[in-house]
């Protein structure tokens, strides 16, 4: 990692933060995440179950690009669980993850019963992701509190699983593992978060009151913050602004986690190497043809830039 001033910072990436308290900023480089050769020794069990939640009637394509990111991305074991009601296309478009549907409710949402049911797969997670294409209804939120409650994992909330957290910000203070939270500014907002002074002084605010979190606010120089640090991350490009990109990002999170890497290094390896993947997939394509697909075909190249 280089070190960065706050000018430096407010040039490069157009913030203009001036964050309370002592802090570390630094610019994110690809030698900060090396990933190990892997033993021949293995099987799939040696890296990681990775245990997904999302989707509703819908918003069945997130769900989707979550978890063929993260097998992509390295997982032993991907396993998605949907809504019955959308488990017939989940299924279908899933390359190699085990899909399981819940019960759904009424407007093709998770059931609050579906809470009940993912309580017993949790114990054997090496993480859990929760929220691509959750949606917003009772099932859901009963879900996420299921989760938090039960699994004792490196956990990543994104998207609605969000809005649940920004309900009940007592939820994430309970919670003994390290959490990874992926908000863009209004998700951030929704949950407390204050970028009235600056994408990164609202940031480091927010982890120094969260020490189990670990937050990464999507954007332009998308940043990495823990309580007293912030890593810039560089990579990225326009071609990305599209929906479904995130959604990449948190399987890829899922990934990593689950194999036992640090969650900080697996944070700022997943979201260098998700920007390195639409800097391959822009060139390839152009900055208006890139799909989230088009993410998931790239991380090949990607890995193999940062493989020791």
């Amino acid at each position: 990692m280089i070190p960065l001033d706050l000018s430096e910072y407010a040039a490069r990436f157009g913030d203009e933060s001036r964050p309370s308290g002592p802090f570390a900023l630094s610019l994110a480089e690809a030698g900060d995440t090396p990933l190990p050769r892997r033993s021949p020794h293995t099987h799939k069990y040696s890296f990681g179950r990775a245990l997904l939640f999302g989707g509703c009637r819908g918003y069945t394509g997130a769900p989707v690009l979550a978890a063929n990111a993260c097998e992509r991305s390295g997982a032993g074991l991907t396993h998605l669980l949907v809504p019955e009601s959308i488990y017939p296309v989940a299924a279908a478009r899933c390359d190699g993850a085990v899909v399981t549907p819940l019960p759904a409710d009424a407007f093709g949402g998770f059931s609050p019963k579906a809470a009940a049911s993912a309580a017993s797969l949790l114990g054997n997670a090496d993480s859990c992701c929760v929220g691509p294409g959750l949606g917003r209804g009772e099932g859901a939120a009963a879900l996420v509190e299921t989760v938090l409650r039960y699994v004792r994992c490196p956990l990543i909330l994104d998207a609605d699983a969000l809005a649940v957290c920004a309900g009940d910000p007592g939820l994430l203070a309970a919670y003994p593992a390290p959490v990874i939270l992926t908000p863009h500014e209004g998700e951030f907002a929704r949950m407390g978060g204050d970028t009235s002074s600056g994408r990164l002084a609202g940031a480091l605010a927010f982890t120094s009151e969260h020490d189990n979190v670990i937050l990464i606010l999507k954007g332009h120089g998308t940043l990495v913050c823990r309580a007293g640090e912030a890593v810039v991350n560089p990579t990225g490009t326009p071609a990305m602004a599209k929906g479904g990109s995130g959604d990449v990002l948190a399987g890829m999170l899922a990934a990593l986690a689950g194999q036992g890497f640090d969650p900080w290094f697996a944070a700022r390896c997943a979201v260098y190497l998700h920007g390195l993947a639409g800097e391959i997939a822009r060139d390839r394509l152009g900055e208006y043809c890139v799909t989230p697909s088009d993410l998931i075909a790239a991380l090949p190249e990607a890995f193999r830039a940062v493989c020791v």
